[in-house]
C-alpha cells in the first residue's frame, strides 16, 4: 500500500471518521520492563504463558480459548481470571507506541479486543465511558457493565445514565481494571457471542452511535472464527465499506471473510501505520 493511502486512513483517524479496533498486533513493542519480554497478546504468546513458557498439545495450541477452556476444566475458572489479571494487571509493561499515538489523538470511539489496560491509560486524565464484556454471570440480563470514568476513577452506572458526548472505549473481552472481568475460554466465548448476536451485549446507547460508522482495524488477524464472530457482531450497521484493516501478508482466507464483510484489505502493518503518522518508534517486523 502507498504511502499516500494510509496517509489518507491517518487523516480519518485524525478527524474521527474512522473508528479504531484493536487487535493482538496493536500492542508490539510494548514490553516487560525488568525481562524485555513483549507483551503476550496473540493466541500463541497467551497460551504460552498460561502454561508456564511450554507449548500445549496441537490441538490446544490451535486457539487460546480451547486450550483456556482446557485449563478451565482443570483448574477452575478463577486460574484463568488469576492468569489474566497476573499478566496485564501486575506487571509493568512498557507503553505500547500504537498506544501513545491514539492518546494524542483521543478517538471518541475505540474498540479494543485486548485484555490490557493500556487504552484506559491513554484516557487516565479524560472522562470517559468504559463498556467491558461479561459472560456467565447470574443474575444479570445484559452481557456487559458500563463505568463512568470522571477523570480519577471508575463508577458503574446503567446504560440510560451514560452520556454520549464522553469518549466510549469498548473492551469486549475484558479488563482487570476497574474489576477484573474476561471473555477468554470457549464457555466464555458461547455465552457471550450467543448473546452479542441477540442485541444483549451492546448498550441501546452505543447501537444508535455505531450506525454508518466505519473502521480501521489495526493489528487485528482474522485467521480465527471467535475474533471474526465478536468483530462481525460488533460493527453491525456500519457503513459502506465497513472499513480497512491492516493485514501484512494477508492469506486467502483472510481476504474472502474480508470482501464478504466490505472491508477493504491493506497490505501494511501497525508499524507501517506509525511511520506514515510520523510515529517510527518501533522497527516493522
Amino acid at each position: 500500500m502507498s504511502d499516500t493511502t494510509l496517509s489518507e486512513l491517518i487523516a480519518r483517524l485524525q478527524n474521527g471518521t474512522l473508528v479504531p479496533f484493536l487487535g493482538a498486533q496493536a500492542l508490539n513493542g510494548s514490553v516487560n520492563a525488568e525481562t524485555g519480554a513483549p507483551i503476550p497478546a496473540d493466541s500463541d504468546s497467551l497460551i504460552l504463558a498460561m502454561n508456564g513458557g511450554k507449548p500445549m498439545a496441537p490441538k490446544l495450541m490451535y486457539e487460546f480459548a480451547r486450550a483456556a477452556m482446557n485449563q478451565e476444566l482443570k483448574k477452575g475458572r478463577s486460574f484463568i481470571q488469576r492468569f489474566l489479571v497476573q499478566t496485564y494487571a501486575n506487571t509493568a509493561w512498557s507503553r505500547a507506541p500504537m498506544h501513545d499515538w491514539l492518546a494524542e489523538l483521543k478517538p471518541h470511539y475505540v474498540v479494543d479486543i485486548n485484555r490490557d489496560t493500556q487504552l484506559q491509560e491513554s484516557y487516565k486524565a479524560t472522562p470517559h465511558t468504559l463498556i467491558v464484556g461479561i459472560a456467565r454471570m447470574s443474575g444479570k440480563d445484559y452481557r456487559f457493565k458500563i463505568y463512568h470514568y470522571d477523570g480519577s476513577g471508575y463508577t458503574e452506572i446503567n446504560q440510560d445514565e451514560a452520556d454520549p458526548s464522553l469518549p466510549i472505549l469498548f473492551k469486549p473481552l475484558g479488563t482487570p481494571t476497574p474489576e477484573p472481568t474476561f471473555i477468554a475460554s470457549d464457555a466464555d466465548y458461547v455465552d457471550y457471542i450467543t448473546e452479542l448476536m441477540g442485541g444483549f451485549a451492546i448498550p441501546s446507547f452505543l447501537k444508535e452511535y455505531r450506525k454508518n460508522k466505519q473502521y480501521l482495524f489495526i493489528g487485528l488477524r482474522l485467521n480465527r472464527d471467535t475474533e471474526r464472530m465478536v468483530m462481525s457482531d460488533i460493527v453491525y450497521g456500519a457503513g459502506s465499506p465497513t472499513g480497512y484493516a491492516l493485514i501484512p501478508g494477508a492469506n486467502d482466507k483472510e481476504k474472502r471473510f474480508c470482501a464478504k464483510m466490505g472491508i477493504e484489505v491493506i497490505d501494511a502493518s501497525v508499524e507501517d501505520l506509525l511511520a506514515a503518522a510520523g510515529k517510527g518508534l518501533v522497527e516493522a517486523v
